[in-house]
């Protein structure tokens, strides 16, 4: 990265990540300050957390501005996530929040306090070819998070910076040790933040009216026993369905509309594709590559697939060219180049299991 005149907000959480990026943009000279955002409303924890990281600023010379982002964080956020599980649907909130706080408000705010760009610890790379701003995976494949970026929409990435494109984990922390900083916290960014332990427990402590039990069927329409919840299971889940049967179960499907629980096996979690809404284009699709990678799940290798465009690029067709297991349905589906460029993505509608 270039020494620039430009004015570089940096976004710390106070994780080893983001405080890297402030010491690379540091010590390339930039014109910097910092900015932590509480998206939960401040607790003592919080606060202290904050505290620790205006004493690292302090120490550097450099401006922090606190933050309270929480009334929208749970407008923004958390309400779609818990709608979205009351639908029967397993939401990314990570993605989300990327989309309407980070690269939303927090970037607005950002810009509103005189920076030019924000500067942030993902593992992503932002390129200007031919005066276009555009997406790539990172370097670290085990850390990239170019999947959890692919909703933000194209001219966000004009106002961003992502230091650690070229960096892999081990050798931010090896840095950090070098310059003798630790990490106040030690949350990584692609957990959910809100969230302690299990979603359920949290669903179930926010008080709202959940849909409740009903019956468990094969996909032949076989009563199996009683769910507690469809918003209790998730696509592929094994453990914890409640019913011993002849062979191994697994939860292939929900029907909304009875609220039943659909199980069958293993086998029957193969799909042939799925159907994607909300899509974010990256690069405009006359210019995609003949060869297409699709993922629809963090941590899962993007695969070879086809693309259909469908309802004035409302809606993707995605065909898998070989079986992989059903894509969930709240999940996001991005597309990539052979090279790694991100090309678009959108959030999984359904699953298709027959071929195009």
């Amino acid at each position: 990265m270039k020494k620039s005149e430009e004015k570089i907000a940096v976004a710390l959480s106070g994780g080893a990540d983001s405080l890297m990026a402030l010491l690379l943009l540091k010590e390339q000279g930039h014109n910097i300050f910092a900015v932590h955002a509480h998206f939960l409303p401040p607790s003592d924890k919080a606060i202290t957390l904050s505290k620790k990281i205006n004493d690292i600023c302090g120490n550097l010379g450099i401006e922090l501005h606190i933050l309270d982002f929480s009334q929208a964080f749970e407008q923004k956020v958390i309400t779609p996530f818990i709608q979205s599980y009351v639908q029967g649907h397993t939401p990314n909130p990570c993605a989300v929040c990327n989309v309407t706080m980070k690269f939303g408000l927090l970037l607005g705010k950002a810009l509103s306090l005189g920076a030019e760009k924000i500067a942030t610890g993902h593992y992503a790379l932002v390129k200007n070819i031919d005066n276009k701003v555009t997406l790539w995976k990172a370097k670290d494949n085990i850390k990239d998070q170019s999947y959890f970026l692919s909703l933000v929409p194209r001219q966000k990435f004009k106002n961003v910076v992502f230091p650690l494109a070229s960096w892999s984990k081990k050798e931010v922390r090896k840095f950090l040790q070098k310059k003798s900083i630790s990490p106040v916290t030690s949350r990584e960014s692609n957990e959910i933040c809100f969230i302690d332990n299990d979603y359920r427990e949290f669903l179930l402590q926010k008080g709202i009216d959940l849909p409740g039990p009903g019956p468990i069927k094969t996909s032949k329409g076989e009563i199996l026993g009683t769910h507690k919840g469809l918003w209790r299971y998730t696509l592929g889940q094994r453990k914890g369905i409640g019913i011993a049967y002849k062979y191994p179960l697994y939860v292939t499907g929900k029907d909304l509309a009875h609220n039943t629980l659909i199980v069958g096996p293993e086998e029957e979690l193969w799909s042939q594709g799925c159907i994607v809404q909300d899509v974010n284009f990256l690069v405009p699709p006359e210019q995609w590559p003949e060869e297409i990678l699709a993922q629809t799940r963090y941590r899962q290798k993007a695969k070879k697939a086809r693309v259909k465009i469908k309802d004035n690029g409302n809606l993707l067709q995605i065909f898998f060219i070989e079986p992989q297991k059903l894509p969930t349905p709240g999940q996001v589906a991005a597309l990539f180049s052979p090279q790694g460029q991100v090309l678009g993505a959108g959030i999984i509608k359904k699953g298709v299991r027959d071929k195009g």
